[in-house]
């Protein structure tokens, strides 16, 4: 078998549950479906952070939050950890990428997100739609094919600005332009590829160009998933996103009339329809140049979005299915089944030792991933943990008192630890949830005396699984 080129296709903040193959009946998305049925579909994919940055660090250093170090938003993955990009360029492949990275560190305020040792020929790097950072390839292509739409846009603001640009000047339209340029025409044709496609929709804020909003304005969508007093017998810090998200900084779930929660849900539905036009327009390409056959194509998201279900906005320290489960399908006709589905637990830190497993390259030096070929193929011995992590490290907007939390999912069962100063008088407080019996998470168990074992239980199994992720790749020379 060739060497396969490897297209990523990444999302920010589409929750799981945002596309029909994951049996949403209310989205429109028919070329991601399609995808699903060609190819191998993960229902229980975790990412590594509820947040951008830790999690985007953890897809490409192949490392849990803890061993790598970009503990939030701003704060920087270190020089010395090795990126898969990196690997796969030394391995002899082309790589690129188009949209946002927010691996390097802080990008707002006029600030350049530092480029890091990554491997990527090809950058063309634009962190989101809005004017903040100093340098930003979708803005200079606006501004040469229409100066006028962008300075309008740039007066109006987010959710109204660039949001909602016709579809033929939007950002998503440009990243599917720069994907589709790069496998007909930039790449180097003598080597396989790597590119990474990463569109930020469906991001706050909430805004699409008015073709797509025309789709869903007028259905009657689900409403929120809550009930009275849900947040009562939860941690506090709950009741106080609820009210101001973003530790204060956004609107919260209790300042969103009824009619505006449902503008939300339009608008973030069609944003992913978007997305998935332009994933079609990028799979035709693929058809259109005869690479599909031998392409890992791989559509995933960062992170999801709480769209008001638990009385919530946007994401933070939540640790809801919604805020940390993610779409995760792979479609390679050369190498993988199609029409499947794995029930498995898997994480986002499997993605890079899955790549150069894939490719053959060198795994990656402290990765700790899994490779998901086997477990997507149906072999009976393919590798699996039976648990997924998840770490929050007061990651976004800090909260005066700052929120730590740590979710682990195992069978069944997931805990949410809020973590505090080291103290034996505090009273813990966390969440915990049966998935089985109430799969949309509204009734916290944390302190029912009925549960009291296997929240033991659980409490000690993520101890074990934070020691056995810690790092321990600098080589021992000696025993004493």
């Amino acid at each position: 078998m060739n060497q396969p080129n490897i297209l990523l296709i990444c999302t920010d903040q589409q929750r799981f549950d945002a596309l029909g193959a994951y049996g949403n009946d209310e989205i429109d998305t028919p070329n991601l479906d399609r995808l699903a049925e060609q190819g191998v579909l993960f229902e229980n994919c975790y990412v590594q952070s509820p947040v951008c940055g830790p999690s985007r660090a953890s897809l490409m250093s192949g490392r849990y939050v803890h061993a790598h170090g970009a503990w939030a938003n701003g704060v920087g993955l270190p020089s010395h950890e090795h990126l898969f990009s990196r690997t796969l360029a030394d391995h002899g492949y082309d790589c690129g990428l188009a949209g946002k990275f927010h691996v390097g560190g802080a990008c707002s305020g006029g600030r350049l997100e530092p480029r890091l040792d990554d491997g990527f020929r090809v950058f063309r790097w634009a962190h989101d739609p809005y004017p903040g950072s100093s340098e930003n390839a979708y803005h200079r292509w606006l501004r040469a094919v229409r100066p006028d739409l962008y300075e309008s846009a740039a007066q109006a603001g987010p959710g109204v600005g660039f949001d909602m640009l016709p579809t033929e000047f939007h950002y998503s339209r440009w990243i599917g332009n720069e994907t589709i340029d790069y496998l007909r025409h930039s790449r180097d044709a003598d080597k396989p590829f790597l590119f990474v496609a990463n569109f930020f929709d469906p991001h706050h804020a909430f805004g699409a160009p008015k073709e797509y909003v025309d789709r869903y304005r007028g259905k009657a969508l689900r409403r929120p998933v809550t009930r009275d007093q849900e947040l009562a017998g939860k941690p506090p810090v709950l009741t106080e996103a609820s009210h101001r998200s973003y530790a204060g900084h956004a609107r919260g779930y209790t300042e969103y009339t009824e009619s505006e929660l449902y503008d939300v849900k339009v608008h973030y539905y069609a944003m992913v329809s978007l997305v998935d036009d332009e994933v079609g327009r990028i799979l035709a390409a693929l058809d259109e140049t005869g690479l599909a056959e031998d392409t890992l194509v791989v559509f995933t998201s960062d992170h999801g979005e709480m769209l008001g279900d638990h009385q919530l906005m946007l994401k933070g320290p939540m640790m809801y299915e919604c805020a940390v489960r993610v779409p995760l399908v792979m479609r390679w006709p050369a190498g993988l089944p199609a029409g499947e589905r794995r029930a498995e637990l898997v994480q986002w830190i499997d993605l890079a030792t899955t790549f150069l497993a894939a490719t053959g390259a060198p795994p990656l030096p402290g990765g700790q991933g899994l490779n998901l070929l086997p477990l997507a193929r149906g072999e009976q011995d393919a590798p699996v943990r039976g648990w997924a992590l998840c770490e929050y490290r007061n990651s976004g907007h800090p909260y005066e008192e700052p929120v730590h939390t740590t979710m682990l999912r195992h069978d069944r069962r997931k805990i949410v630890v809020y973590h505090g100063a080291p103290s034996t008088t505090r009273t813990r407080s966390g969440e915990l949830y049966d998935l089985e019996t109430d799969p949309m998470e509204l009734d916290n168990l944390w302190d029912d005396p009925a549960h009291a074992a296997v929240r033991a239980e659980l409490q000690e199994l993520l101890l074990d699984v934070l020691v056995a992720t810690e790092d321990r790749s600098q080589p021992r020379m000696g025993n004493w």
